[in-house]
């Protein structure tokens, strides 16, 4: 593919890194659109989003580090590339501590604020694939389907190979994601529905495309790490939609 996009005078542009920031400008500008409806304020909203962003950063670096310790303490000059190397569940995790916080502080309902951000982070996510895949990083297993690419150029994938282009297909799953929540927020739900089903459906399409990943990375048994951390987010996630539900038993 193309990993550098290409130069203006001695800038290079990199198109994972140009997805990346396009990925965070729509999410920013969705979720900044929707929360003039719900009559949040702007300013607030943009604190938050920064906010937000620096926590995903960090746990989504902190993680790759936790998965991958065996090979950073082998290989420890991996992390002098501070733009490699993350880890999408760590900066969920991160993104959520970002969130309730700042809701505690200007005291937001934080279920309501996490409906109303969540459709952002697939439609960022759909973004940062394709510049995964212009990278030939997190690329597939050998394949000798039509569909399969081949990489030449690129500083992960190995060249030449007919892999399958597992970046297209996340990116596709993001986008469609995204816009499946925006259809389902359209009607007045119950306090983290939306959130809830992003748990449970995005970690069911990552579970299913990590069959098909032939990168090198962190596993856990028979699954990777990230199909194994899906495991306990889908039941999270079912758990959330039927909070209500299972309150209401426990007072039985």
């Amino acid at each position: 593919m193309k990993p550098i996009l290409f130069e203006f005078y001695f800038v290079k542009v990199y198109g994972y890194g140009l997805m990346i920031t396009l990925g965070i400008i729509a999410a920013i500008f969705l979720l900044s659109y929707r929360s003039k409806k719900m009559k949040y304020n702007e300013d607030d909203i943009w604190d938050m989003s920064i906010l937000v962003i620096i926590f995903g950063l960090i746990g989504g670096k902190v993680l790759y580090i936790v998965t991958d310790i065996k090979y950073i303490i082998e290989q420890p000059s991996v992390l002098k590339n501070i733009g490699n190397g993350f880890v999408i569940y760590g900066a969920i995790l991160g993104g959520i501590i970002a969130v309730y916080l700042y809701c505690k502080k200007k005291r937001w309902n934080t279920l309501s604020v996490c409906d109303l951000l969540v459709p952002s982070l697939p439609l960022a996510q759909g973004f940062g694939r394709i510049g995964c895949f212009l990278a030939g990083c997190c690329y597939g297993r050998v394949t000798t389907l039509p569909i399969g690419v081949e990489f030449s150029r690129s500083p992960f994938a190995p060249a030449n190979v007919h892999v399958f282009p597992t970046q297209i297909f996340s990116s596709v799953f993001d986008f469609m994601l995204a816009f499946f929540l925006l259809w389902y927020s359209r009607k007045e739900r119950k306090k983290g529905r939306v959130f809830s089903l992003y748990l449970i459906i995005y970690s069911i399409g990552r579970f299913l495309i990590e069959f098909l990943r032939g990168d090198p990375r962190g596993s856990v048994s028979i699954f990777s790490t990230s199909q194994f951390i899906s495991l306990f987010i889908v039941v999270i996630g079912i758990a959330l939609f039927n909070i209500e539900r299972i309150k209401a038993n426990l007072r039985k």
